[in-house]
């Protein structure tokens, strides 16, 4: 075995064991509520979330789950909230691709806490900026009392849920739920501001109030059935389009509904036939070091995960911290944007240090993004980027004119953008590359993943500093072994806060994802895209 070769599986190893890891906290997570909460379920005659998504859709087809890691090791005061208690994804209905949400009853009866909220609205969100259909499966008992004032009255919280079922159907957006269990308060609204509701006889019920709040209010004694069960919703009310016998009549009526659904396709991005990059599948797990800190070839990076590893390069001599260029993935022709972490020397003979935006990184990426969108060409932003350089030289040079130039064109983007964070992603750096505040249609994460305003070795001294100052300034005498267990302290404090899986339970990231499965979702992201059209492409004022 070579060195490179030794190096390379090396690499591999430490991914391997980054996604094992990953995968063991996905299945604790899939569990939901826990083994006893489903058999409850299933007594009840009812399907848990995931068993109702793996029918509804065509068998042997992949569910592309995101934020499955909604609420990890948040609300613990609260017993948990796994996946915030709803499962949302792509997955595909007699091939089409649609957004599913699925309230998971076995997560305190399906009741939702604040990131539950944030979950649905970023499911709605991916549905209505792709025009793609959404599918609700709807089995929830409303707003978590306790955390009310965290999910009821803001712009961003339940209520927008409706507004936006309201902008969807305005613009085309097809909306299909089905009420397969509780459905209460304001909640009952969702089902029926969409174009088609189901009710399962039995089990599914909606109403206002249930009857224990209408005794109390009204002083009305009636019972769920009566107050908003199926058979009264399908026959009296009229609330209710079609009226099923169990979970999987109902399932099957909602694969017939799509069935009938035109397709549209209103942006024809370019595809050819696909092609495995040139590697073997485990390929892209060789490339990044252990070490986050170490120097590597960022095009070994995009080689692993393009068609053929064919990547024609942008202005390749120039602006060497950042790689552009055109390449294609799983057969869409895409343009990549990605962070070279070699240490390489500028065009002025100068040493630039790798995963650092530079003047001449910044012109370069501001141009190519402006020319994917000139050409109608979806970008790809693949993260591994300490931030712009910095110090007296820079400034004189005109970072921040430059960075401005990149944030500008790549803001005002009109084609489908899809970040993919494979590393470090700090700073205005993890802006210019189209972070969560960019709008990427899909914003994903590797196992290897940081995201934070600077790195954790650098901030926790900052901070140290501070604090030190603050405690000497008190007249507080600070030994070296002061120093050293605060410096720890913090260091592990901020390392927590920059990890992964503490973006992916708040939702800055959609999902942390094996690597080799990079593929597949920016693919399913670019054929959910081509259903929404292209707005004009224009450019705000740019500093030159």
């Amino acid at each position: 075995m070579t060195k490179a070769e030794q190096t390379a599986a090396e690499h591999e190893d430490e991914m391997l064991l980054q996604v094992s890891r990953l995968q063991h906290r996905l299945a604790k997570i899939r569990e939901g509520g826990g083994a006893r909460r489903i058999a409850k379920q299933h007594e009840q005659g009812k399907m848990t979330a995931r068993e109702r998504i793996a029918s509804l859709l065509d068998e042997g087809s992949e569910f592309l789950e995101f934020g499955a890691f909604a609420g990890f090791e948040m609300y613990t005061e609260h017993g948990g909230c796994p996946a915030g208690g709803v499962v949302t994804g792509y997955g595909r209905i007699h091939g089409r691709l649609c957004v599913i949400v699925a309230n998971d009853a076995t997560v305190k009866a399906g009741a939702w806490f604040p990131i539950t909220g944030k979950k649905n609205l970023r499911a709605q969100e991916i549905a209505m900026e792709n025009r793609v259909p959404i599918i609700y499966l709807v089995d929830s008992a409303g707003v978590y009392l306790p955390l009310q004032d965290e999910i009821f009255p803001d712009k961003e919280h339940f209520g927008r849920i409706f507004r936006n079922n309201a902008h969807m159907s305005a613009m085309g957006v097809p909306q299909i739920a089905a009420v397969m269990g509780s459905c209460v308060a304001g909640g009952a609204y969702l089902p029926i501001m969409s174009d088609e509701s189901l009710i399962v006889e039995g089990t599914g019920s909606i109403f206002l109030a249930g009857p224990y709040l209408v005794r109390a209010a009204i002083g009305e004694t009636v019972d769920a059935e009566d107050l908003g069960g199926a058979e009264m919703h399908a026959s009296v009310s009229g609330v209710i389009d079609y009226k099923c016998a169990d979970d999987a009549s109902c399932l099957a009526t909602i694969r017939e509904l799509v069935s009938h659904l035109p397709e549209q396709i209103r942006s024809n991005f370019e595809r050819s036939t696909p092609a495995p990059p040139a590697n073997s599948p485990n390929g892209i797990l060789q490339v990044l070091p252990a070490d986050r800190a170490k120097p590597y070839d960022g095009r070994a990076l995009v080689q692993a995960l393009v068609d053929d590893g064919k990547f024609t390069e942008f202005k390749e001599e120039y602006g060497k911290t950042l790689l552009c260029g055109y390449a294609r993935i799983d057969g869409w022709s895409v343009g990549i944007v990605a962070n070279n972490r070699e240490v390489v020397k500028s065009g002025k003979g100068e040493m630039q240090f790798g995963g650092v935006i530079y003047s001449d990184s910044a012109d370069k990426a501001a141009r190519f993004i402006m020319i994917c969108n000139q050409k109608g060409i979806p970008l790809v932003f693949l993260h591994d980027v300490s931030g712009f350089m910095v110090g007296s030289r820079s400034e004189q040079g005109g970072i921040i004119k430059d960075g401005a130039k990149m944030v500008n064109a790549m803001s005002n983007s009109v084609v489908p953008k899809f970040s993919v964070v494979v590393a470090n992603s700090y700073g205005a750096g993890n802006y210019a590359m189209c972070g969560r505040a960019y709008d990427p249609r899909l914003m994903l994460a590797w196992p290897s993943a940081r995201l934070a305003v600077m790195g954790g070795a650098q901030a926790a001294k900052v901070l140290l500093q501070i604090q030190v100052s603050s405690q000497k300034a008190r007249g507080e005498v600070v030994s070296a072994a002061d120093e050293k267990e605060l410096l720890e302290r913090i260091t592990a404090r901020y390392d927590e806060q920059t990890s992964p899986y503490y973006a992916a339970a708040r939702l800055w990231v959609d999902e942390i994802i094996d690597p080799r499965a990079t593929r597949a979702w920016i693919s399913a992201g670019i054929e959910a895209a081509s259903h929404a059209p292209t707005a004009e492409w224009k450019t705000g004022v740019i500093q030159t």
